[in-house]
């Protein structure tokens, strides 16, 4: 009996060792004013948690299909590669990997180069040696695929009779092409990846997939064929609905299960089973949770119970820190919410909160508009407790850990609690 209890210990001691937390650093967001600027001195604390810190964004050069950092001054000149590859001497465990694309790299309205690229072997090898040159030159552990393809066509509001004459559209003629060679696409994204893998391998480099909010994994990735060539693929499973895809209508961004009258498939749980049903390992699985919210506009149309889906109208003002519209920092929340002990549906200065013990939609926040319509806003976001909540999604699935998109945007400086990365540290302890 002493034997076996102490072989299951030390198989639980692996397993917890082998949870991967995965960080990801967005490198713009050294270029953020007074509290939202991320200097490296912020990072430390974070790498106490972090198995793997993913540095955001590489780009593609559209002339000659090459890696290429996509601030050169600020990546190079100044060295900030280096000043983040340098970290492994502090923590000798940590996997340091430089991400491509990532939503960052900027090209024309469809980001045609990504898909381009693939469709010659020339274009391919050309990305491959530069890819591989670049990781190496800059001390990185190996690349992240954060690949750019065409997203998803949002949901459109229709009544009933409009309902049921677009869904019976879609039981016809399908639903509307966004990419017409989309399976050689798929086969060609499978050929990159083989012949990266191949490259990396004499040098004992790591190559990872980052499959981003909105890409319709059935069009474009092949679970069976990638799995073996990656050493971990990050689900981010989240932006199911955001201010920028859904203007008129706000709901649960990142909702862990199917929710009624919703989308079957705009949910975490569904794109965990559709990747492990298609063949991809447990244990290469990671989950991405978003470190932001989605903000719209509330107007007098609104739910005055703040329970979504409700009628908006469209994205709520760009927070101090992050400046961008529609999107919110946790800290940029947090510090917005009102003490629990007065609770008040009021336009006013906070917001109200509004958890989710049901453990399946999400946490929201709202603040009524005032009588002349200003003031409004409707936030769906994480907090340590769906944070926490996903996270052990992943241990119950035996998934192989969590990733927190990005760290940038965790409350890095303990504005709200005094604990710095509460979202990381709430995921990583529940798993």
């Amino acid at each position: 009996m002493k034997i076996t209890i102490c072989a299951f210990l030390a198989l639980a001691a692996y397993v917890a060792a082998d949870n991967k937390v995965v960080c990801y650093y967005n490198s713009k967001a050294n270029f953020r004013d007074s509290q939202g600027k991320f200097e490296i001195n912020f990072i430390d604390p974070a790498l106490q948690f972090c198995t793997h810190l993913i540095y955001g964004y590489a780009g593609i050069n559209a002339d000659n299909f090459k890696a290429v950092p996509l601030n050169e001054i600020f990546d190079v000149t100044r060295d900030n590669y280096r000043h983040i590859t340098a970290l492994k001497r502090r923590y000798p465990g940590l996997r340091v990997l430089l991400s491509v694309g990532g939503n960052e790299d900027k090209g024309d309205d469809d980001n045609i180069k990504y898909r381009t690229i693939l469709e010659s072997v020339d274009h391919r090898l050309s990305f491959v040696n530069s890819a591989q040159a670049l990781v190496k030159n800059f001390g990185f552990d190996g690349l992240d695929l954060a690949w750019e393809f065409p997203q998803t066509k949002p949901k459109k509001i229709r009544g009933k009779i409009s309902g049921w004459f677009s869904n019976l559209k879609h039981k016809i003629v399908g639903e509307s092409v966004i990419d017409e060679n989309a399976e050689q696409h798929k086969e060609q994204f499978t050929a990159l990846v083989r012949e990266i893998r191949n490259a990396f391998r004499h040098d004992g480099l790591l190559l990872t997939l980052s499959v981003l909010p909105n890409v319709n994994s059935s069009v474009y990735y092949d679970p069976r064929a990638l799995a073996p060539n990656l050493d971990f693929i990050t689900l981010q499973a989240f932006d199911f609905y955001t201010p920028e895809r859904n203007p008129k209508e706000a709901d649960y961004p990142a909702p862990l299960y199917e929710l009624i009258d919703r989308k079957y498939d705009e949910n975490v749980d569904y794109q965990v089973r559709y990747w492990l049903q298609k063949g991809a390992p447990n244990n290469k699985l990671v989950l991405g949770i978003p470190a932001y919210g989605r903000a719209w506009k509330m107007d007098e149309d609104s739910s005055i119970s703040g329970v979504p889906p409700l009628l908006i109208d469209g994205s709520a003002e760009a927070g101090p820190y992050s400046k961008e519209e529609g999107l919110l920092s946790y800290p940029e929340i947090c510090v917005k919410l009102a003490n629990p002990q007065k609770l008040s549906t009021a336009a006013g200065k906070h917001l109200r909160r509004m958890g989710d013990p049901s453990k399946r939609k999400g946490t929201f926040a709202f603040r009524l508009p005032d009588e002349n319509e200003e003031g409004g806003i409707w936030v769906g976001y994480e907090d340590a407790d769906t944070a926490g909540n996903k996270a052990s999604y992943v241990k119950a699935k035996g998934l192989g850990g969590i990733a927190i998109v990005d760290i940038t945007l965790d409350d890095f400086r303990g504005l709200c609690t005094g604990d710095k990365y509460p979202l990381l540290r709430a995921a990583k302890f529940r798993l």
